[in-house]
């Protein structure tokens, strides 16, 4: 049976780092920004109590204002809307309105999806269990890094 040859770390970092700049480049589509299309994608699939600036803000580990700032802005934009009569105390229920809902057909990570779906079975588990282990190691590091700044 044939060996694969081990790919270097260093140049599947530089492939990944490749895929995502191109992911990024892709969001900046129908006058929105990546961070826009972020939070509208957040919006469409979070449960309705975790549609606020705050949560989308500590699911993308962000700070609160600047994330305040894009949906305020896709609001103004007509993109989503506060929930009447929901929210606690200041964190306001977030909902796309139909114009959102209309340009999420339209969103460019739509073609990742399609990329992925080209893989089989056996592609698309190496992927999610090799970018589970990345995200976590990242995730952990983050947090070591915050702990040592403390």
């Amino acid at each position: 049976m044939p060996t694969k040859r081990l790919i270097p770390a260093a140049a599947l970092a530089r492939l990944l780092d490749q895929t995502s700049r191109a992911l990024h480049s892709l969001g900046f589509a129908a006058d929105l920004f990546p961070a826009q299309w972020a939070a509208l994608r957040y919006f469409a699939w979070a449960e309705p109590a975790q549609r606020t600036a705050s949560a989308l803000a500590r699911f993308q580990g962000l700070a609160v204002g600047p994330v305040t700032r894009t949906v305020r802005t896709l609001m103004m934009k007509g993109y989503v809307a506060n929930v009447e009569g929901r929210g606690r105390g200041r964190a306001r229920q977030v909902e796309l309105t139909s114009a959102g809902r209309a340009l999420l057909g339209k969103d460019p990570f739509n073609r990742l999806s399609e990329a992925i779906e080209e893989l089989d079975g056996a592609q698309r588990i190496a992927l999610a269990s090799a970018l589970e282990a990345i995200l976590r190691r990242l995730q952990a590091d983050q947090v070591d890094d915050a702990n040592s700044s403390d």
